[in-house]
């Protein structure tokens, strides 16, 4: 009992402590909002720089040196070039546990190159590659969240660790994956990170596991109309094998994705019996454990095709990456402070703004936009977002067993560190990922409004684990039981990260 109450003693102390900073009161809320406010020049400063870099994955070089600059000045000892990747690194400030982890992603997509702001479709002449995903914006809401912790820690003279993991080559190497992979993580309490989008919400879905491979055919050329018996296709074998994927879609589950492009076709000569195929294969599950399974079919039709055509098969795995699967409780924390927060405050200009990227595309791509706002939303919310196309609410957090129709590193992290992540609305209603309209919402004020509010509310539910071990055991507890510390990298241990690709 006394040992209760000196403990129960020591967190009131705390508290205290840091509810009167500066001589007047403080609550965790206001601590985060002023320290991001303070440095909001800055943090601008980055995620324009970074969108104007635009750097595809593994060649981000002078994004990460933007990075480093900044975190130098703010007290954060570099650790650069980890997990064989040099454009993979850690900052780190503090000492002791916990240690709050935050994920910076900063990769652009190639081609998706766009003028800031513009709706209408102005590719840049500089650099043909953009941020179609955000990724400058994940990066700088990581730094801005990671520094007002680092800032809490210090005011406060509080032990625990602030770590921001520059996490690499998001859209095609997985950096993330090959950094669990190598054990960058390990030791982290927990790891919370976000995704621009045209909507707010926290992450209270799972995402598709999926692997990138290669499949090679080596066949036999010969003129094509004078000895075609001479020759083995390759084009035909990889043909064959797309034919036979295609039949095994009825045979998988529905929710799986298999898709495919040709990266070789074996010349352009029609009257040359190709020698040499690839096809780049995607294949895409709920699970880890439901891809591996795939996978191996995918294989067999491949090996069936060789056989057909009397070729020699080879595959090569390029990628991957687990599935998604948040941290409950740690995720309810995150939505508590995105409500404590509350949604980005859209003025006027941001509407108007939103109106011209929302009516650019011809009268059938609007009403098919119109549509998919319907089924998603209801008519009422519908109605809502055709005056106002801007998402500016924060939904409530509804557990089930729901799966977003996409891929991220970050379930990687999930497997090895109690993760949870958000995302706060950057773009207007109904523009997809990957496309040069999302690209051109990048560095506008309806961008960092949303980037403002992510880094707040992230800050916040890191201070709010910092400030309570009986919450931080409970995050625990879940992670262990639903992974039983069993982790098995999608990327073998022998295959390095794709820098050159």
């Amino acid at each position: 009992m006394v040992i209760t109450y000196i403990l129960y003693q020591k967190k009131i102390l705390n508290i205290i402590k840091i509810k009167n900073i500066g001589g007047r009161k403080m609550g965790y809320k206001e601590f985060v909002t002023r320290s991001i406010e303070k440095n909001s020049e800055k943090i601008v400063n980055l995620s324009n720089k970074i969108f104007d870099l635009a750097e595809i994955g593994f060649r981000e070089y002078k994004s990460v040196e933007a990075f480093v600059e900044l975190l130098k000045t703010e007290e954060f000892s570099i650790e650069k070039g980890i997990a064989g990747m040099p454009t993979a690194f850690k900052a780190t400030y503090g000492h002791g546990k916990p240690i709050i982890g935050f994920l910076a992603e900063y990769d652009a997509l190639p081609n998706l190159g766009q003028m800031g702001g513009c709706s209408i479709f102005s590719p840049t002449k500089e650099n043909k590659d953009g941020h179609g995903c955000g990724h400058n914006l994940i990066g700088a809401g990581a730094f801005a969240a990671a520094l007002a912790v680092k800032e809490y820690l210090k005011e406060n003279s509080k032990e625990g660790t602030v770590i921001l993991f520059g996490c690499p080559s998001e859209e095609k190497g997985n950096g993330k994956t090959i950094m669990a992979r190598e054990g960058v993580f390990n030791g982290t309490d927990i790891a919370l990170t976000w995704h621009p989008f045209d909507n707010t919400s926290v992450f209270d879905y799972g995402t598709l596991a999926n692997v990138s491979v290669f499949f090679s055919f080596q066949g036999i050329t010969a003129h094509a109309a004078a000895a075609p018996e001479m020759g083995r296709s390759a084009l035909d074998a990889a043909e064959l094998m797309s034919v036979g994927v295609n039949y095994l879609r009825e045979h998988i589950i529905p929710e799986a994705r298999v898709h495919y492009a040709y990266r070789d076709v074996g010349g352009i000569a029609p009257n040359v019996v190709q020698g040499h195929s690839t096809v780049h294969y995607f294949i895409r599950a709920p699970k880890s454990s439901q891809v591996k399974e795939i996978y191996k079919r995918v294989i067999d039709v491949a090996e069936g095709a060789a056989k057909m055509t009397g070729t020699k098969m080879s595959y090569d795995l390029y990628a991957g990456l687990s599935d998604f699967v948040p941290n409950h409780k740690l995720s309810e924390v995150v939505h508590e402070s995105m409500k404590e927060i509350g949604a980005p405050e859209f003025d006027d200009k941001d509407i108007e703004l939103a109106h011209k990227f929302f009516n650019s595309g011809t009268p059938e791509e609007i009403e098919a936009k119109k549509l998919a706002i319907k089924v998603k939303y209801g008519e009422e919310r519908a109605k809502e977002f055709f005056e106002k196309p801007l998402d500016m609410k924060i939904p409530p957090l509804v557990w089930g067993n729901k799966v977003l129709a996409g891929s991220t590193d970050v379930g990687d992290v999930s497997y090895v560190v109690p993760t949870a992540q958000l995302s706060y609305a950057t773009a207007t209603i109904g523009t997809a990922a990957h496309t040069w309209q999302m690209t051109a919402h990048g560095n506008t004020s309806i961008a960092h409004k949303g980037l403002f509010a992510a880094s707040k509310a992230l800050a916040l539910a890191a201070i709010k684990v910092l400030e309570d071990e009986t919450l931080l055991k409970e995050i625990r507890n879940e992670w262990e039981k639903t992974f039983d510390n069993q982790y098995e990298c999608p990327i073998p241990a022998d295959v390095p990260p794709r820098l050159n690709d």
